[in-house]
């Protein structure tokens, strides 16, 4: 996934009401930023870290800037670029199916996103072919690491996480396939639930295994210029 048009750069200011950023750009004009991440965002979000940012010119946009990027060490070592633009998740996996990239759904030729299932809930994407059950696929967006190497999700209570985990259960027990993609907008080496933060969803997790749910987590190549998906890492769960 390429960024339409080069990012901007500027060191951040402060994060405040889950959804807005100040932003000090290279030429010291103070701008506010959506950021669209709905987590804690813990470990990215310190003042003065290096930030980069997508403008949108379309008259309808009250902020014209989207926070995407973050110069960071969240592993308190290692500086690097990390996506914080949770929405893109869905985005990057909908390029690595199209393009075939993602192994254990290569053989999936119909791909349907955003479709209605379960309690008034919808799948990030259907997978279907002629030889084999439906996939239905959930997408999580990973961007926090307190170990050094280790990925972890969620940064925060998620009710609607833990949910969506009993959801695909119930779709295996109907004859479906499922299928969990943790999608880490960073670089690590293996991955895991931060059960400290939210045991329901470790919980929700693990019985999501037990029952035939698929998990699979993937790291990012990230640079100004776009990011895309790289390569699996195990899930140490």
């Amino acid at each position: 996934m390429k960024f339409s048009a080069p990012l901007i750069e500027g060191r951040l200011i402060q994060r405040y009401k889950r959804f807005l950023a100040d932003v000090e750009l290279t030429d010291g004009t103070v701008i506010t930023a959506h950021c669209a991440n709905p987590g804690s965002m813990l470990g990215l979000k310190e003042a003065g870290s290096r930030v980069f940012l997508s403008k949108s010119d379309s008259p309808s946009r009250k902020l014209k800037y989207s926070w995407e990027l973050v110069e960071a060490a969240p592993d308190g070592e290692n500086l690097q670029l990390i996506g914080i633009n949770s929405s893109l998740a869905n985005r990057l996996v909908a390029e690595a199916l199209a393009d075939k990239r993602l192994e254990p759904f290569k053989a999936y030729d119909d791909i349907k996103a955003e479709v209605k299932y379960g309690e008034a809930s919808r799948v990030d994407f259907l997978l279907r072919n002629t030889d084999a059950p439906p996939c239905y696929l959930e997408v999580k967006n990973c961007h926090m690491m307190r170990k050094k190497g280790l990925a972890e999700f969620p940064d925060s209570v998620t009710k609607r996480g833990a949910r969506h985990l009993r959801e695909l259960a119930n779709m295996v027990a109907q004859g479906a396939h499922a299928a969990l993609v943790y999608v880490i907008q960073m670089q690590a080496d293996q991955f895991d639930v931060a059960r400290d933060i939210d045991p329901e969803y470790d919980h929700a997790f693990k019985e999501a295994l037990a029952a035939g749910v698929k998990s699979y987590a993937y790291t990012c190549d990230i640079s100004p210029e776009g990011i895309s998906i790289a390569k699996p890492v195990p899930i140490v769960a």
